[in-house]
């Protein structure tokens, strides 16, 4: 008979362990886990739970034997009975060395802490270890779990599978097994949620269930899924607080402690406020009218939220209060850290650490504050001394003073008016130790007071799960983003991993995700108004129309510019009445000719505010006849006609839509507008609008697009298994390297790309006979570094028909470049004629693997005229990379020339997508150049480049960024 010893399912009572000797092991009984294995720091991790606090996952080590009898003793009676399947009260001396001592191979234990204390465990015993039946697979473990009763529901053992069985990959575990009793709904639920394979059994009274580990789409669909909602509660914990306390609110005013309790109380928070300073004297009970108190820790309720705004020395004393407190999250203002200098990265780090010990998340430090403007909260925990306007776009940005710029702006252009063109919340995150834009886009996701999201990013921490999550917030709300420190380094405070990627490979890959890049905060604020107010246009066709012939053709030519395609501008003449502009506007959205319009307009002579007024009424009441068409005003700062633009609206459903007595409403499946909810955003110059416009093109065309995102196709002539062995053959020769010719060609035929054999030429007569073996016509290639690909210096001789015109060519290429050693020449048989392309797939350590597509040559390296999508490419993506680059028109038969075989060219880029996506030792492949001809394709050059792969990957479990 088996006996299993378990943490969590199945286990014996004390009385039964003695027959189980460690005696069978390696391990004696006083050994420690570092006589196998040192302590594996890479499987510490923070999470966020369910409930939005945090928890720290580490292995559990010798150390720990005092935590484990204080979390043992916490836990239930039916809680151990489950654990023993029989009564258990405690933990024998054996039973906590053995829980303890762990070789990290074979035998590993985790623990979920919280300021340092157990709150769950996990642990896996491999079978055929301890004992245990030899006959069983090496790759399997039997794995348990204990969560104390306090904490259970909130996504712990869930966070601790995902982690257990990253650990159990790396060691070579391929499947779990667990027995439960049927009475243990909770633990059942946890391994059954899981999404991975797994068959289930019913023996002897328990439940046992076995499960692969290998990810699939739907255990990845789980945890990201968990993800959301746990970040999304976490960000939300900070933006709706029943209660906050300002720790540093001065005795002085003008203190910014002092200010930014101000701007709480007047802003009316509608929760419970606190004024916190230890300066405070013994008898003191408010300040301007808000309790006040020396400590948190003399509040005698609980605080959901500490706004920080003491020196920075004195923060780690707040944060400990405030994490024995209950605290739930911090708004750290205070500055001196990672933007001070390495002292200063090292406090940062600590802060971090030590906010996440006690469970809770950070905004900043160095932050500007948080807005919540829902009538609910009333939430203005910032250094802006007024509440913006409540409305639905969000705003997020990393820098205080683009954040101020952002909210005056959109101020300004709201004309005074509640509603879209105002702010449902705002996040300036600072130095970004914790709380990202990543965290704030899960919010988002669900929010129903956003519509419109705008970010200000000067760093993305994690490009490739930006991207993911850009993707589907994209797919419900715009997504519009403008990047700075784009050709400089990031601001200090920001210790993000870098990105290898340029500029405008990381742009490229925001738009393929959905996001609208834009490159100024202008750019941002005018997109945001006309996504926030209008529907989003059906197609790029465009009727302008106007009392001014001039901004009619400015707007045209603006449109042609942007790639829209206007209709011939209409122009009513400056004696245009505001009866006038509603008759032409009504006919042009009529028309189905016209997907948007653009209306032109200039102030009449003498005209008054009631002119204006007049004219934006009739263009609103336009406007409604055609609720699916958006409407742009470009108009000159002369007159009101913007402030009447968005009072007209004023008392629009769409404006009453922040009103408290209305209930939440869901996000929209589209960016729709009400008919009768028409508020029209007004641009002061034509170029503003139309570039607007433009954008929005773009996105509603990526949201048709992207309901069928396409496949990645299967290949009956792949060998996978055939190339993992090869890497795995080569790999072990060292650490990383670039493979040699024939590797190269044997690794790529296995995913059926065949690359055209190249023979070398040491000697002229060696080039003859490589001529004779390939058969003539051939090339005479130099392949030295410096003169590779570089048919313009003539290291490249094509069309020798015969050995005459070879040994020509290669007295010529020796002549010019040096001893053959030097230019190391190759002969190869001739391709078809075609057009030279380059086919490109790299792995960037914070984006993830990238595949590029562009024209050989000049056009990729002088103009940077390349495509870029994330792998794994899709056929859609695919399709769409080769017609993505300024020069795809020479693929399709530019001035007569025939057209090229881009369907084989997109097959060649699906394959070696699914190369570097099944091997993630290939970190780099180039195929140039890639020859294609009007029929079919010839692969002239190659190199790879093979190294380890990373511990963890993309599929790894749900992880905070580590500080």
């Amino acid at each position: 008979m088996r006996v299993r010893i378990l943490d969590g399912a199945r286990s014996v009572p004390p009385a039964c362990l003695a027959p189980l000797s460690d005696a069978s092991r390696t391990l004696g009984p006083m050994q420690t886990a570092s006589d196998r294995q040192e302590y594996p720091t890479h499987w510490e991790a923070d999470v966020v739970l369910r409930d939005g606090g945090t928890a720290r996952i580490r292995p559990i080590t010798a150390d720990d034997a005092e935590r484990l009898v204080s979390f043992y003793e916490q836990v239930s009676d039916e809680s151990k009975y489950y654990r023993f399947f029989a009564p258990y009260p405690r933990l024998s001396a054996r039973d906590v060395h053995r829980f303890t001592h762990h070789d990290f191979v074979d035998r590993v234990g985790l623990a979920a802490t919280i300021g340092g204390e157990f709150i769950a465990t996990v642990r896996y015993d491999r079978i055929g270890a301890d004992g245990m039946a030899a006959s069983a697979p090496a790759d399997e473990a039997e794995v348990a779990f204990l969560v104390q009763d306090a904490h259970q529901g909130r996504g712990v053992a869930s966070a601790l599978l995902e982690h257990i069985a990253a650990v159990a990959r790396e060691r070579g575990i391929r499947r779990f097994a667990a027995e439960v009793l049927p009475a243990n709904t909770k633990m059942i639920k946890v391994f059954t949620d899981a999404g991975y394979q797994q068959k289930r059994s019913f023996e002897d009274g328990v439940v046992r269930l076995e499960f692969d580990l290998e990810p699939t789409d739907r255990s990845l669909a789980v945890q990201r899924a968990r993800e959301q909602r746990a970040e999304a509660r976490s960000v939300q914990r900070l933006l709706a607080p029943g209660s906050v306390a300002v720790i540093g609110a001065g005795r002085t005013p003008g203190g910014v402690g002092r200010s930014l309790l101000g701007n709480l109380r007047d802003g009316g928070y509608t929760g419970h406020l606190y004024a916190v300073n230890k300066a405070f004297e013994a008898d003191r009970r408010e300040l301007d009218g808000v309790p006040a108190h020396r400590s948190v820790r003399e509040i005698p309720e609980p605080v959901d939220l500490a706004v920080v705004a003491v020196p920075a020395e004195h923060v780690p004393e707040v944060v400990a209060e405030c994490g024995e407190h209950g605290v739930q999250g911090l708004v750290v203002i205070s500055a001196g850290y990672a933007e001070s200098g390495p002292d200063g990265r090292k406090r940062q780090r600590e802060l971090v650490r030590q906010a996440r010990s006690y469970g809770m998340r950070i905004i900043g430090p160095n932050a500007f504050g948080i807005i919540n403007t829902s009538p609910d909260v009333r939430l203005n925990a910032s250094l802006a001394p007024e509440m913006p306007r409540t409305g639905r776009i969000g705003l997020f940005a990393q820098s205080g003073a683009i954040g101020i710029a952002l909210l005056s702006r959109l101020h300004r252009r709201g004309g005074g008016v509640t509603g879209v063109t105002g702010v449902s919340t705002f996040v300036s995150s600072g130095n970004r130790s914790d709380v990202s834009g990543n965290d704030v886009l899960q919010y988002w996701y669900e929010d129903a007071d956003t519509d419109v999201a705008l970010m200000y990013l000067e760093t993305i921490g994690s490009p490739r799960k930006f991207n993911r999550l850009a993707r589907r917030t994209a797919a419900a709300k715009p997504l519009v983003v403008v990047q700075g420190a784009r050709h400089g380094s990031a601001p200090q405070g920001h210790a993000v991993r870098a990105t290898r990627l340029p500029h405008a490979t990381v742009s490229a890959l925001l738009r393929q995700a959905g996001v609208i890049r834009v490159d100024t905060i202008t750019e941002l604020v005018d997109a945001g108004l006309l996504l926030a107010r209008q529907p989003l246009p059906a197609g790029p066709r465009v009727a302008i129309l106007g009392n001014s012939e001039s901004l009619g053709l400015l707007t045209y030519d603006a449109c042609l510019t942007e790639g829209l395609r206007p209709l011939p501008p209409l122009d009513l003449t400056t004696e245009a009445s505001a009866e006038d502009f509603r008759g032409a506007l009504t006919a042009a959205l009529a028309d189905d000719a016209c997907d948007a319009v653009v209306v032109t307009a200039i102030p009449a002579v003498g005209e008054t505010s009631a002119g204006d007024a007049a004219l934006a009424q009739a263009l609103r009441s336009a406007a409604a006849a055609a609720p699916a068409k958006p409407v742009l005003v470009v108009h000159v700062e002369l007159g009101g006609l913007a402030e009447a633009l968005s009072a007209a609206a004023s008392t629009s459903p769409q404006a009453q839509r922040s009103d408290p007595r209305r209930p939440a409403e869901p996000p929209p499946a589209t960016v729709q507008t009400p008919a009768d909810a028409r508020l029209i955003p007004a641009y002061p110059a034509a170029e503003r609008a139309v570039r607007a416009l433009a954008e929005a093109v773009r996105y509603a065309q990526w949201r048709r697009d992207s309901a069928d995102p396409g496949k990645v196709p299967e290949y009956d002539d792949i060998d996978e298994k055939g190339a993992a062995a090869l890497i795995g053959r080569l790999l072990a020769r060292g650490q990383g390297l670039t493979l040699g010719t024939d590797e190269t060609c044997d690794l790529l035929a296995r995913y059926g790309i065949h690359v055209r054999s190249a023979l070398p030429a040491p000697t002229s007569e060696a080039a003859a006979r490589a001529a004779r073996a390939i058969g003539y016509p051939v090339a005479l290639k130099a392949t030295a570094p410096h003169l590779r690909h570089r048919a313009d210096l003539g290291g490249v001789r094509l069309d020798l028909a015969d050995e005459e015109q070879l040994l020509r060519a290669y007295t010529e290429l020796t002549e010019l470049f040096g001893r053959p050693e030097e230019v190391r020449p190759v002969v190869q048989g001739m391709a078809p004629r075609g057009v030279d392309t380059l086919v490109r797939a790299v792995i960037d350590p914070a984006a993830g693997a990238v595949l590029s597509f562009g024209l050989a040559g000049a056009a990729s390296q002088l103009l940077g005229d390349m495509a870029h999508r994330l792998i794994p490419v899709t056929d859609r993506d695919a399709t769409s990379l080769v017609r993505s680059i300024r020069t795809a028109p020479l693929l399709f038969g530019w001035r007569g020339s025939a057209p090229v075989d881009t369907p084989a060219l997109e097959e060649l880029m699906l394959r070696v997508s699914r190369l570097v996506d099944d091997h993630r030792e290939v970190v780099a492949v180039t195929l140039e150049p890639v020859v294609v001809a009007p029929r079919g394709l010839s692969v002239l050059g190659a190199t790879v480049r093979l190294a380890p792969p990373p511990a963890r990957g993309d599929l790894g479990p749900r992880t905070l960024p580590p500080y």
